[in-house]
């Protein structure tokens, strides 16, 4: 069934496509900024070569090469009402190399910008993109493009269905409250599913819909999910995770060793929470097993926004990428001529419990280590400090593992201490506890008075042990005008059992932090003046009047990936 859908739909979209509406690629170079001028830039985080860019979009992998594309304002480096679809390709994930716009708004169904969207590889190895377009009456519909040319492994050239918009407004629906369809999914009925996020009534929508051709789609009759009070749900992802492996899934798996996860973004928070549960396509019924509300699960608990997961088959994993925007002012993006990141690509899977899901940097990383420092067995009394030396502070990945040798000491977690970012902030890094705070100080300056400190406390509550990690940004930076929010969120492990770890991927200006082996994950947006470059430290602490062990300090510089530096492809180099 799935072999006659595939070909029909192909043969469908050559009919559809045969009056081609072309944004050309001209396979050009443009001047990189210099790094030296540009402190904040970073040397392993994927970022524009100038300009604005926030969500990433349709990440793919294809004839041997990695697409990215993402939201883009090619004339300056603020938001625009006229965003655009860039386009980067790698070979390894870490290195990429910028390609000509591959989505521009020029038609009546997308004249007002080309928001985000997805791409799917359909049987016969297909690829399309599936986006938002604000049309000329500036309502949120829902387009395709497929390449050009599919033989050309880097697919610079993207052609626009002519019959687009191919899904309209729903009636009810607000015109700028439907958006952001997902990467579709492929059932046994030989129907396509796609979500699209919306809202009604502050009740967030993910709306189903269902497609044979890929073109013509109707809407189920009711949603996938809903959740009343939530507001408009943006970027959403729905994707299986295996129950017994740490391997990734296609997004058309289905059968009974997997679980379904529905990540979506709240843009009245700008947080991307997620949920984890069962999914019948024969019913079109998902039910989670932990429900949507503002404390459940999150991908990150500091700044980390309108992610994007794939498959990637060369490695059987699954990738997720997010924008992490800035925590300066428009003026400070004016200054530096550019504004937003993305997080460094993480693997993710389903922890062993099944009640929430793991993250790592992927393995690629490893191609930029060098002048590895360790060291292990180093009891920390309280108030100890002790320098990384023999790396680049200022561009680091670090490791660090934690035993507690006096559990019996910790102190009671108040009952009205619910909300763990607060007290992080009441309790930031100077506050002496008992257990903790202990972990690394990153991005510090010679004097300490420019520091970030990531790090962790430990509570007793009703007899258990509650491990709390903190992002904590509140002297990250002497200058003023910053957003210096302390983040923080508890750790699912029990250090009766479980060491306490952490690691952290130190970039100029972006602080990614993964606890617990990655079941808790921050991320940091700072702006040192005085720790930056050659001047920025590393330092372990602890400043908790028990002693804990660091049963292993790991840290490697990292070397400079080459990120949207532009280089010309040959328009033949197929």
């Amino acid at each position: 069934m799935r072999k006659t859908v595939g070909l029909l739909l192909v043969v469908f979209l050559v009919l559809h496509f045969n009056h081609h509406v072309v944004l050309r690629s001209d396979c050009f170079t443009l001047d990189a900024v210099p790094s030296n001028e540009q402190p904040y830039r970073t040397a392993f985080h994927f970022q524009p070569p100038r300009n604005w860019m926030n969500d990433p979009n349709g990440p793919m992998y294809y004839n041997g090469v990695y697409h990215l594309f993402y939201q883009h304002n090619p004339f300056g480096p603020l938001f625009s009402n006229q965003i655009y679809w860039a386009h980067s390709v790698s070979h390894d994930l870490i290195n990429w190399t910028p390609l000509d716009l591959a989505i521009a708004p020029t038609e009546p169904f997308d004249i007002n910008s080309c928001w985000s969207g997805s791409a799917t590889i359909l049987p016969g190895n297909k690829p399309v993109i599936l986006y938002t377009g604000i049309d000329s009456e500036n309502r949120q519909v829902q387009n395709l493009a497929i390449p050009k040319n599919s033989s050309d492994p880097y697919l610079r050239e993207w052609v626009k269905y002519t019959g687009n918009p191919i899904i309209n407004l729903p009636e009810g629906i607000k015109n700028d409250d439907f958006r952001d369809p997902t990467t579709a999914w492929l059932a046994d009925d030989g129907k396509w599913r796609i979500i699209v996020g919306s809202q009604k009534d502050k009740t967030g929508i993910a709306f189903l819909y269902q497609s044979i051709d890929f073109v013509n789609w109707s809407r189920y009759d009711s949603p996938l999910h809903q959740v009343a009070g939530t507001g408009i749900w943006e970027c959403p992802d729905f994707f299986p995770v295996w129950v017994d492996s740490t391997k990734g899934a296609d997004t058309s798996v289905m059968n009974t060793r997997v679980k379904h996860v529905l990540k979506v973004g709240l843009w009245d928070y700008s947080v991307d929470y997620y949920m984890i549960g069962n999914y019948s396509p024969a019913k079109e019924n998902y039910i989670p097993q932990n429900e949507l509300t503002l404390s459940t699960l999150r991908y990150d608990y500091g700044k980390y926004y309108a992610s994007k997961s794939f498959f990637d088959p060369v490695k059987k994993r699954r990738i997720l990428m997010a924008w992490v925007n800035e925590s300066d002012s428009e003026a400070d993006d004016i200054a530096k001529g550019w504004s937003g990141l993305h997080s460094f690509p993480r693997s993710l899977w389903l922890d062993q419990n099944q009640k929430q899901l793991v993250q790592w940097p992927i393995e690629e990383i490893e191609m930029l280590h060098e002048n590895k420092v360790s060291f292990q067995n180093k009891k920390f009394e309280g108030g100890s400090l002790h320098e990384v030396q023999g790396i680049t502070a200022f561009q680091t990945d670090v490791t660090i593992s934690f035993k507690l040798t006096s559990l019996e000491e910790a102190e009671e977690l108040d009952q009205s201490w619910s909300d763990p970012q607060l007290i992080c902030s009441g309790m930031d890094a100077s506050k002496k506890g008992k257990l903790g705070p202990f972990g690394l100080l990153a991005l510090a300056s010679n004097d300490l008075s420019e520091l970030t400190a990531i790090f962790f406390r430990i509570f007793q509550k009703e007899g258990q042990y509650v491990v709390l990690m903190c992002s904590d940004q509140s002297r990250s930076s002497t200058r003023i005008g910053l957003d210096k929010t302390t983040y923080g969120a508890f750790v699912d492990i029990n250090p009766q059992h479980d060491e306490i770890s952490l690691r952290t991927l130190i970039d100029h200006s972006i602080i990614e932090s993964f606890g617990g082996g990655g079941k808790t994950c921050i991320t940091a947006r700072v702006y040192p003046s005085l720790a930056i470059e050659k001047e920025a430290r590393l330092f372990a602490f602890n400043n908790g009047t028990e002693s804990v062990v660091i049963s292993e300090l790991s840290a490697w510089s990292v070397k400079k990936a080459r990120i949207n530096i532009e280089e010309t492809i040959s328009c033949t180099d197929h």
